[in-house]
């Protein structure tokens, strides 16, 4: 049997067809199928099976595409001990991350892997829940967020690794009305004007609540990503939205309020492919995360949170659902 079969019966599980299989592996999609072909012959059983105008994996495939991950994931774990055996972990180590987590996380990170020899390369993306878990087949550690678990959706057979616990405010204008209350509550929010986010992203899941809270449709007028152009338009004019408190800048016309009795808080994790969490340079830099987050916590709230030792192995939510 071949490992290399293996990663590749992986690779197609995980990427849903051979143009994203060749794309990510720098090959033809010629070649893919033809290797495709070879490990069906010396396997001599039926991996892939004709679906649409494309390919998926047999029962016979699926079971040694899971068997290719975990012949990864026992390979990146002598790795590990190799690395540790030999000095500290070095190698670039590829992060994707939503704009808004990394701004309060990523700074601490790399502050603190300055003199090391890990390179973090990194790219930020805005996209909805669900579409977080596929790009760890690009990138080592991918952050993203959730309102209703430490788990995101779309993260199934996926490792994850809770970083942070931010809550979500009602932001609005220093001169709107609801502006003198301490907090504010679902039935104030009803004839407000809303600026939200696109469907499916988790700040959305806060207009839900208030809606089921109160059994009243909110009046959505505008759907925007960049929380930068939210706080200008919430400033500028009378309409509210749902902010991060930990990143989102107040004093200069722009107050943020409690929601009362909805739980408005977002998690934030690190999802990884289980093979690559358990590489030594990788499993630094989630650790790195996870004290960032426990940091800015504790500045934020003032809630002594237990910060994870230097070197520590990081907590894990387990893969699989």
């Amino acid at each position: 049997m071949d490992a290399r079969h293996l990663e590749l019966l992986r690779e197609l599980a995980e990427r849903g067809s051979v143009t994203e299989v060749a794309r990510a592996t720098h090959r033809t999609p010629s070649a893919v199928s033809q290797q495709l072909r070879t490990a069906q012959r010396e396997l001599r059983t039926a991996l892939v099976e004709p679906s649409g105008r494309g390919l998926r994996l047999t029962e016979a495939g699926r079971l040694l595409a899971e068997g290719g991950a975990t012949v990864a994931a026992a390979i990146e774990q002598v790795q590990a001990r190799w690395d540790a055996f030999t000095g500290e972990p070095s190698g670039t180590v590829t992060v994707a991350a939503l704009p808004s987590a990394a701004t309060f996380l990523l700074p601490r990170v790399m502050a603190e892997l300055a003199d090391t020899a890990i390179a973090l390369r990194c790219a930020d993306v805005d996209i909805a829940e669900a579409e977080y878990g596929p790009l760890t087949a690009d990138h080592d550690v991918v952050v993203a967020h959730s309102l209703t678990s430490v788990r995101p959706a779309g993260t199934e057979g996926l490792t994850v690794v809770p970083l942070a616990r931010e809550p979500l405010d009602i932001a609005m204008a220093a001169g709107h009305p609801l502006a003198r209350l301490p907090k504010v509550r679902p039935s104030d929010l009803v004839d407000q004007d809303w600026i939200g986010v696109p469907l499916g992203y988790p700040f959305d899941s806060v207009r839900l609540a208030v809606e089921q809270a109160t059994g009243a449709a909110l009046r959505v007028t505008q759907r925007l990503r960049d929380n930068r152009l939210i706080e200008a338009l919430v400033t500028a004019g009378d309409q509210v939205a749902v902010l991060p408190r930990f990143t989102t800048p107040t004093g200069a016309g722009l107050v943020l309020r409690e929601l009362a009795d909805i739980a408005s808080a977002r998690h934030i994790s690190a999802v990884l492919r289980p093979d690559r969490a358990e590489r030594l340079a990788v499993r630094r830099v989630v650790d790195a995360f996870r004290r960032a987050g426990a940091d800015v916590a504790t500045a934020m709230t003032g809630d002594p949170a237990v910060r994870p030792r230097r070197g520590s192995a990081p907590a894990r939510v387990r893969t699989g659902t």
